[in-house]
């Protein structure tokens, strides 16, 4: 470790004792996740440095994030993975070609970042498999966007795996840097004066006055960098008047200016060197020793700059402090730059990296330059062919503003958009929009700019805001892609749903427009149809449609359609169509790592199984997403529905009411009326399953309110029921005569809903036929929480007649059935009722649990023969991981295989 490097860890006792602990876990099995995070300057590297010193013999893997080089895709994470790749084959197969596409080691379809998070955390998994894995990963503010965004997807699942991953993030102006967002952190601060005055004083040139010394301290305050460097080349009188008045400008900069003052004294042919090294990202001594020679630059030149400490040169070159590249790059002036650039280009070869020596041409280029651009644009091409969308958009960017003809450079700058968009980043999108309008667009790319204008105002806001934009980008395309057209018309149309309350006009807005365009057979315009017929004749005219365009549904591609055709089958009351959209969707997300799908698959998929009594799959379901980090608006929407609707259900009135007050304040605040909708129904269904019928007839009648798809019928179910027992019968009436409306559906769900409400309203001679059929419609509807309410409904009814033997039957069946699916108030009803006939019922206290969540999720996956490699790639954890957990489930539930867990879950 440099003596520099030595000097500056200075004081940090609590910070290597954190580092200490990191590695005595990590030596013990368990995984470490931590960002070193603080200013420039202030140690983080030289911790860093510390420990990759520490950890040996330990393997020890290494990257940094470098801002020129943060175009490119997965460019610091296959610098991180490249001394493991040997460990690549023991992965599954599907994930090994994620990677060799993603790294460029092999052709083959784009991978999704998902599924190369995935893969990245089973190839570090396997590869600490014989010794424990140290990953260190510098400058993390500076790492691409896919390398970013996969390393802290990892970070946040590793767990069993023997594996340390350490990154150090440089704070700006005061502020946490998001990248590595949600990871355990340590926040460095400058050292503690006593500190920070011995440092200063290993440095300073002479005896200085302790006052000015103290000032000197207070005005670094204590960064060990800058009390380094800057009293460097200073006089005993320059230092009296310390670091700069009142006017110096930050910290950072004022440590720059002093490297940039030490590289200026150095001859010019360092200078030329340093600046060399300092815009070629990767560190490749012999591409700067080529570059060096085509610039008549001999090896000589880098001694003054290793005598001065600025840089290491070996097999790879480095920089002593990120700063010091900083202050050499921003040193220098354009044409230095230019020519810098130009030399790295002409040493680049073509052949082996293009894209590197287009993005060196790029940067030297003076003007447009055609030829620059067309190779930048093929580079965007190969970027996309491994994944990278947000590198293909930088490409493209950059090649559109290198374009001469307006023509090429308008459809570059759409295509840069598009590539944005595509990659989750939609702040871009505007002003590239801005760019190509300028030129001269066809028709159609008029009208595709208007589409990504208005997905990308819809991918931030998916309600309110976004109808009308979707609306006019659909009008657009009416003759020049009538397919096009109907696609963005139902993306207005789900923008409409989720806005609701919020937006009066909005589904008659786009069910308008809708009708002047072409009609089409293909799933999109069939579901389009349905939801105008939906909009403007009711829910019963527009059944049958909703019907077929289900049955249109044919393969995986029909997945861009999931939400209308997951709102389709529960509007319909069927729920098995429910369960096989989401089942398919899921899976697909799943084996493909498409997020943009996951993202609002696994909340259906979660509601769809907790309406059939599934809760514990439900909730492993929610965990899954919740462990996806998925920020996709409409997916954390989805999200807050599916869990507010299971917590009602649950029934545990505080923590319920918590997500259903969050649910109604973001749909206040966001325009999402749907929200709105959803909570008002989910607080029906706690109130009723606790009994509290008052509250829940005035939180369903405000749900009432607008006809929100699908959740108008669980309102008017929640509605009759309170009304009833609150003492509204023409309340209940009302809701009654819709539900009859909803039976026209002909679903199991549907005709249940509809004789509960008959049994509760009607004639009473007829109840106790009205309520048999109910129960056989959900049981043959494998509706399971729709069958335990009614037989406590049911059972209600019996002993209120007295009919005690026949009212323990249903009670017992309801107590049983939402005991076992863990609908707590509603058990609680059926056993108040139950000790109403005279039935003693213990009542049931759940006690510690025997697994924690995770492993009771592994275990129920390895209970129906799941491999170790599928639950981890379901759960989004290394097959290590998994197998670690499944030690802990056979010791703690006493069993030794895989074929004995369901019966020792069952039994507990």
């Amino acid at each position: 470790m440099p003596h520099h490097a030595k000097r500056q860890l200075l004081g940090r006792e609590r910070e290597l004792e954190a580092l200490d602990r990191l590695l005595r876990d990590v030596r013990d099995g368990r995984s470490r996740v931590l960002v070193l995070r603080g200013e420039a300057g202030v140690g983080k590297s030289a911790l860093l440095d510390h420990l990759a010193e520490q950890a040996a013999p330990l393997r020890t893997v290494y990257a940094a994030g470098v801002e020129a080089e943060s175009d490119f895709a997965y460019s610091a994470l296959q610098r991180l993975c490249a001394p493991l790749l040997p460990h690549l084959d023991r992965l599954p197969s599907v994930q090994q070609d994620a990677l060799r596409v993603a790294f460029g080691l092999s052709a083959g379809n784009p991978p999704e970042m998902l599924l190369v998070g995935i893969a990245v955390l089973g190839l570090l998994a396997e590869a600490a498999a014989a010794s424990p894995l140290v990953c260190l990963v510098d400058d993390a503010q500076c790492l691409d966007l896919m390398s970013q965004r996969i390393l802290t997807f990892v970070g946040r699942r590793l767990d069993a795996e023997s594996v340390a991953l350490v990154f150090a993030e440089r704070i700006t102006d005061g502020e946490k840097d998001e990248g590595c967002s949600g990871l355990p952190d340590l926040t460095l601060r400058g050292l503690a004066d006593a500190d920070a005055r011995a440092l200063l004083d290993s440095v300073l040139p002479g005896p200085v006055d302790a006052r000015v010394r103290d000032r000197i301290v207070a005005e670094t305050g204590g960064n060990p960098l800058a009390l380094l460097e800057l009293p460097r080349g200073l006089s005993p009188a320059e230092l009296a008047f310390g670091f700069g008045g009142p006017g110096a400008g930050p910290l950072a900069t004022r440590v720059e200016d002093g490297l940039r003052r030490r590289v200026d004294a150095l001859p010019a042919d360092t200078r030329a060197l340093l600046l060399l090294a300092a815009v070629e990202p990767v560190g490749d001594a012999p591409l700067l020793w080529h570059a060096l020679h085509l610039l008549g630059i001999g090896i000589e030149a880098a001694a003054p700059a290793e005598a001065a400490g600025l840089i290491t040169l070996g097999a790879s070159v480095r920089f002593r402090h990120p700063l010091v590249r900083s202050a050499v790059w921003r040193g220098a002036d354009a044409a230095a730059l230019r020519a810098a650039h130009r030399a790295l280009a002409e040493a680049t070869d073509a052949g082996r990296d293009p894209d590197r020596r287009a993005w060196h041409q790029a940067h030297a280029a003076v003007g447009p330059d055609e030829h620059v651009a067309a190779a930048l644009e093929r580079s965007a091409d190969r970027a996309l062919a491994r994944g990278g969308r947000a590198a293909a958009a930088s490409f493209l960017e950059r090649a559109a503003a290198l374009t001469p003809d307006p023509k090429e450079r308008a459809r570059r700058a759409l295509a840069a958009a598009r590539a944005h968009l595509a990659a989750g980043v939609p702040a871009r999108v505007p002003d590239l929009l801005a760019a190509a309008e300028l030129g001269p667009l066809d028709p159609l790319q008029f009208a595709d700019a208007g589409r990504l204008r208005a997905k990308a105002s819809s991918m931030t806001n998916p309600g309110l805001g976004a109808v009308q934009p979707l609306l006019d980008a659909a009008g657009r395309f009416r003759y020049l892609d009538p397919a096009a057209a109907r696609e963005t018309c139902l993306a207005a149309f789900g923008a409409a749903i989720w806005a609701g309350r919020h937006d009066d006009s909005g589904l008659r807005r786009a069910a308008e427009a809708a009708r002047d365009l072409p009609h089409g057979d293909e799933p999109a315009g069939v579901f389009l149809r349905a939801l105008v017929v939906w909009t403007t004749d009711g829910p019963v005219a527009a059944f049958p449609l909703l019907a077929r365009a289900l049955r249109s549904l044919t393969d995986d591609e029909d997945l861009t359609v999931l939400w209308p055709a997951a709102n389709a089958a529960v509007e319909l009351g069927d729920l098995q169509a429910w369960l096989d959209v989401t089942d398919r969707a899921v899976r697909f997300a799943r084996t493909t790592g498409t997020l943009s799908v996951l993202s609002t698959a696994l909340p259906y998929r979660a509601a769809s199984l907790g309406y059939a009594g599934r809760f514990s799959e439900a909730w492993d379901l929610l965990a899954e997403a919740e462990a996806a980090a998925v920020e996709e608006a409409a997916g954390v929407a989805t999200s807050m529905v599916s869990t507010a609707l299971l917590s009602a259900y649950r029934g545990r009135e505080r923590p319920a009411l918590e997500l259903i007050g969050a649910m109604e304040r973001e749909g206040e605040q966001r325009g999402l009326g749907r929200l709105t909708g959803m909570a008002a129904c989910a607080r029906a269904v706690l109130r009723n399953g606790l009994g509290n019928y008052p509250l829940a007839m005035e939180a369903a009648l405000r749900g009432g309110e607008y006809r929100d798809l699908v959740v108008h019928h669980w309102t008017c179910s929640e509605l009759v029921e309170a009304a009833t027992r609150a003492g509204h019968p023409a309340v209940a009436a009302r809701a009654r005569e819709r539900l009859a409306d909803w039976g026209r559906a002909g679903t199991p769900w549907a005709l249940g809903a509809q004789a509960v409400a008959d049994a509760l309203t009607g004639e009473p001679e007829q109840a106790e036929d009205r309520y048999r059929e109910a129960v056989d419609h959900f049981g043959r509807g494998g509706l399971g929480v729709f069958e335990a309410r009614t037989r406590l409904l049911f059972g209600e009814w019996l002993r209120r007649r007295n009919r005690r033997a026949q009212a323990r039957t249903e009670l017992r069946a309801a107590h049983e059935a939402a005991s076992a699916m863990g609908m707590e108030a509603y058990a609680e009803r059926a056993r108040r009722e139950l000790l109403a006939t005279g039935e003693t019922v213990r009542k049931r206290t759940p006690g510690t649990p025997v697994l924690t969540p995770q492993e009771a999720r592994i275990a129920r996956l390895a209970a129906t023969g799941h491999p170790n490699a599928e639950i981890g790639a379901q759960l989004f954890l290394s097959p290590r991981t998994v197998e670690w957990h499944l030690r802990k489930v056979f010791a703690k539930l006493g069993v030794s295989s895989r074929r004995e867990i369901e019966g020792a879950l069952s039994d507990r």
